[in-house]
């Protein structure tokens, strides 16, 4: 069994009165996080993907909830996106019967943050579950078994089922990639052309580490900018894609709006152009190796409380550096490097321009200590 970093976070809130919502992409082991931790018999468990469940918790009073769920130490919600109204539901039990700690997890923050944000204002905590990490599967056998696998996962990703069925991979991340992760956008936004969405992210697969441009994706989709945009900002809600934005504060030729996107996943960004290669006949590893050291990184950060903004940074002249936290008042400067050999350059310009600086080549010899970095 694979320990979860998160779980120590949530058990230092599970005592007090404040529901937690846990979000994160399907499959990515939220509901077993929480069956190994709190499967007490004292604890409800509802799932919003159960038409009966939707409907009874959408519009209830403190009556019937009192009536359903005071008996309970603890109630678990799961999905809890798909039920209508649920942060009025959860403000309700948390205002009303104290004595039950609620749990509510959801596979899409667009619908469920937008539904508790406001009800549970002061009320929730909340958590980010990410695929596992390699923090996590380093306690979970060996750092010299991990590092015998780097290879491997720069294929097939982090995904638990991915993890724990070897010589699956192949069909758990098409099975993935085709449908599952889209079922919430196709679900709540009412896209009408789906197809167009699935076009979407294959050009997106193919740019990681890359600056994108909505017009350019635009002309590849079929779609206006503000759709483009629209949709890259569903994906990146449903968890499959992320967004890094440019720094742009000294130099006038710095990009100031450019931005490049990665994906939670990069098992799941193969999955999504078919491509299977090995990491020795593949054009594209300089790109995975820098989708996986961000991911990995965040992964880190959300697990150790440690908060930071992120950028890259590029010039008009193609001046670029590949990552950069903003914390403690120095900006934190990275270059990666599958080739061992090759050392970053980083430009006078930067140096110059933020003298508060530290900088660093992540390469395979390093990049635990880039991942782990305090």
């Amino acid at each position: 069994m694979i320990t979860r970093d998160l779980i120590e976070l949530i058990q230092k809130r599970i005592n007090d009165k404040k529901v937690i919502i846990l979000l994160g992409p399907r499959q990515v082991g939220k509901t077993t996080l929480l069956k190994q931790h709190f499967s007490s018999q004292n604890t409800l468990w509802l799932n919003g993907d159960d038409s009966d469940t939707r409907n009874q918790l959408s519009n209830q009073t403190t009556t019937w909830l009192k009536q359903t769920i005071a008996k309970h130490d603890r109630v678990i919600i799961d999905e809890a996106q798909r039920i209508e109204n649920i942060g009025l539901t959860l403000k309700i039990i948390h205002d009303n019967i104290p004595e039950v700690k609620v749990i509510a997890t959801g596979s899409s923050s667009f619908e469920l943050a937008n539904k508790i944000n406001e009800p549970l204002t002061g009320r929730k905590w909340e958590f980010n579950l990410w695929p596992i990490s390699t923090g996590e599967m380093i306690k979970h056998h060996s750092l010299l078994e991990e590092t015998r696998l780097l290879d491997h996962r720069l294929v097939y990703g982090w995904y638990p089922d991915v993890i724990n069925n070897a010589g699956d991979e192949k069909e758990i991340l098409n099975t993935l990639s085709d449908s599952y992760l889209y079922k919430d956008i196709l679900t709540w936004e009412n896209i009408k052309k789906p197809q167009k969405l699935e076009l979407l992210v294959q050009a997106l697969a193919f740019q990681i580490g890359q600056q994108v441009s909505y017009n350019e994706l635009g002309q590849i989709t079929g779609l206006d900018n503000q759709t483009v945009e629209k949709y890259i900002s569903l994906l990146e809600r449903a968890f499959i894609v992320f967004r890094l934005p440019s720094l742009s504060r000294n130099l006038r030729n710095e990009l100031k709006k450019s931005r490049k996107v990665y994906f939670y996943d990069v098992g799941i960004r193969n999955a999504v152009i078919k491509n299977w290669n090995p990491v020795s006949l593949r054009q594209d590893v300089g790109s995975l190796w820098e989708n996986f050291l961000i991911v990995e990184r965040l992964k880190y950060k959300a697990y150790n409380s440690i908060y930071s903004n992120d950028y890259f940074w590029r010039t008009n002249a193609q001046q670029e550096i590949d990552f950069i936290e903003d914390y403690d008042g120095v900006l934190h400067a990275f270059e990666f490097k599958w080739n061992e050999k090759k050392k970053g350059r980083f430009s006078k310009s930067f140096t110059q321009a933020y003298p508060d600086h530290e900088l660093l080549t992540v390469n395979k010899k390093n990049y635990l200590e880039f991942i782990q970095r305090a």
